[in-house]
């Protein structure tokens, strides 16, 4: 996701940019100086690599390619009678990550110093697994999907430029649950065997997992009519997606989508396949860039500015030299409250507490009317 995101983002006249003997440089050009600027704050990056996608996916797949072949045939249409805009548009929609493009990234990355893995399936996955183990701090990714397989922390927006002026996000899982009202921890009728992991799946995971399916995911389709309030209604009435699709089967309300298998997309989620955090492919460590390896591939090779990789390859060094990780709040400062949004809280905190007297206040009343009343005799 992140080299697809620099190949939207890196660009020069609205065109990805391009080395002198044609060949597209944007992925490497981003994943150069985006990850120069984390390590410069202390944060030790770890990347990771989708591997084939499951199964299940292949619906998803396919419907990514037709939108590209359709993107494709309304920008060489834009090339024609279009305005320039409309050419930038659709030339962003044409975009797509090859091989060539994942193998150059880790190429560079292994000059670099930095680690990477490659993940047997969804990379999201794998990044959950190694933050649950606490190997890493977070799993970093614009996919929500990120936490529907379990990752305690997702960060997103890390990799954004610094142009763009987009806070990072950073979401709990826990909070995410508690306030959602899914911190319950009983194992669950539909699901109570125990997955790879050693962990019995609990009704607040599988609760979770399927009130994201129900929203849609990339291994099944949303299904028309239902919406974030709605979705999150059913679940809590009817407990997980069985006793939903039972409910949608006699009411008719709404209508399934004629392949929806709902059972395997939350097995895939519950059960995904992943490497173990103990796993020799997950251990993992920064090392000293080759800074004449960089020179070789990025300048001789690519076309790079020779100075301007030298000196990312010294703040390599630096950064190398210091075993300590330092905290996310020095990659990116906490946004402070406007005066008009602390005025707000101010006014919402005030109306909840008066709200609360007020409730307090006719409760003894009604105590006080209640006790006040003659007793009936027999």
């Amino acid at each position: 996701m992140s080299i697809y995101s620099f190949l939207i983002a890196v660009r020069s006249d609205g065109q990805q940019l391009m080395s002198d003997t044609g060949e597209t440089t944007s992925h490497l050009m981003g994943m150069f100086y985006r990850t120069l600027r984390m390590v410069d704050n202390g944060i030790k990056p770890l990347f990771v690599f989708d591997g084939a996608p499951p199964k299940l996916k292949s619906g998803e797949l396919a419907k990514r390619f037709q939108r590209k072949a359709e993107a494709h045939e309304k920008h060489e249409e834009a090339m024609e009678t279009g305005t320039a805009e409309e050419v930038e548009k659709f030339s962003r929609r044409t975009v797509r990550v090859t091989r060539e493009h994942n193998e150059e990234c880790q190429r560079l990355l292994r000059l670099m110093g930095v680690p990477y893995i490659i993940a047997p399936t969804e990379a999201e996955a794998q990044c959950a697994v190694l933050a649950r183990a606490g190997k890493v701090y977070a799993a970093a990714s614009e996919d929500m999907d990120t936490l529907t397989f379990n990752a305690p922390i997702l960060l997103r927006h890390l990799t954004y430029s610094e142009q763009r002026k987009e806070p990072i996000q950073e979401i709990h899982l826990d909070k995410v649950l508690a306030g959602l009202g899914m911190e319950r921890e009983q194992v669950c009728e539909h699901y109570n065997s125990v997955s790879r992991y050693g962990e019995t799946a609990t009704l607040t995971v599988v609760q979770f997992i399927d009130l994201c399916i129900l929203l849609g995911c990339d291994y099944v389709d949303p299904i028309k009519g239902i919406g974030p309030s709605n979705a999150l209604k059913l679940i809590r009435e009817y407990t997980t997606l069985e006793g939903v699709v039972s409910y949608f089967q006699k009411s008719g309300k709404y209508t399934l989508p004629e392949d929806w298998p709902y059972q395997d997309a939350r097995l895939l989620f519950l059960e995904p396949e992943v490497r173990s955090a103990d796993d020799p492919q997950c251990d993992f460590k920064w090392d000293v860039p080759d800074e004449e390896g960089l020179v070789k591939f990025l300048v001789e090779e690519k076309g790079f500015n020779e100075d301007r990789v030298r000196a990312g390859a010294a703040r390599l060094k630096k950064s190398s030299k210091s075993s300590q990780q330092s905290r996310l709040d020095g990659f990116f400062k906490p946004i402070e409250r406007t005066k008009e949004e602390q005025e707000k809280l101010k006014r919402k905190n005030e109306e909840k507490s008066a709200a609360k007297k007020k409730a307090k206040k006719e409760k003894e009343k009604e105590k006080k009317v209640a006790r006040a009343k003659p007793r009936g005799t027999a």
